[in-house]
């Protein structure tokens, strides 16, 4: 019964954290709150936090012993795993910026793209030009560099589908703010995984 409570948790934390921010929605609100839609993106990350800490603390509450840890031989495959997932971040961290992902900048310069950078422009330069969300796929190794037991592998495998999931919806919105744009940047640089990246290099 904990686990069906788990899951049911953070599908849950899923369905609203994407529900949000879906297209649907933040057209809705950009029609209904005008200029207030600014402060739009602070209070997605608030509701999102609100939600998300009791979550977590019912999760540790009901983790046990875990039945495979990341030792002897596969020790250097947890930290490879740690590196790529970092390594991803502090690239991508040089793209977007962090005073856009919690909703600040749109407050100060009273600006309603949902665009993550300082410019609110497609940026395809540095490691967006080997994969469009390196931040995305940073979470993905970071969350299975971690000891397993029912309630973390539970998470791990929901969260790394709603990670696809919510890339390929937040790809609708950046095909809908860039149009052809953006079609041509997808036939050029693979979403979460460096295929056409590395076949290029290949070839």
């Amino acid at each position: 019964m904990k686990y069906l409570i788990l899951s049911a948790l953070w599908i849950l934390f899923c369905i609203i954290h994407s529900g949000m921010i879906t297209q649907t929605a933040t057209g809705f609100l950009k029609k209904k709150l005008g200029n207030y839609y600014r402060y739009y993106r602070l209070f997605y990350n608030v509701v999102s936090l609100l939600v998300l800490v009791p979550i977590v603390i019912y999760s540790y509450s009901i983790k046990e012993e875990p039945f495979f840890t990341w030792e002897g031989y596969f020790l250097p495959v947890k930290y490879f795993l740690l590196a790529i997932g970092i390594l991803l971040f502090i690239l991508g961290s040089r793209h977007y910026s962090m005073s856009s992902f919690f909703g600040i900048a749109q407050i100060k310069e009273n600006t309603n793209h949902n665009l993550m950078n300082e410019t609110g422009k497609l940026d395809s330069s540095g490691i967006l030009g080997v994969i469009r969300h390196p931040y995305y796929s940073g979470v993905l190794p970071l969350l299975w560099s971690s000891d397993l037991d029912n309630t973390t592998l539970i998470i791990n495998v929901i969260l790394s589908i709603y990670i696809v999931v919510g890339t390929l919806l937040e790809e609708q919105k950046l095909v809908h703010e860039f149009g052809n744009e953006y079609i041509q940047y997808k036939k050029k640089v693979s979403m979460l995984v460096p295929f056409k990246w590395i076949t290029s290099k290949v070839h």
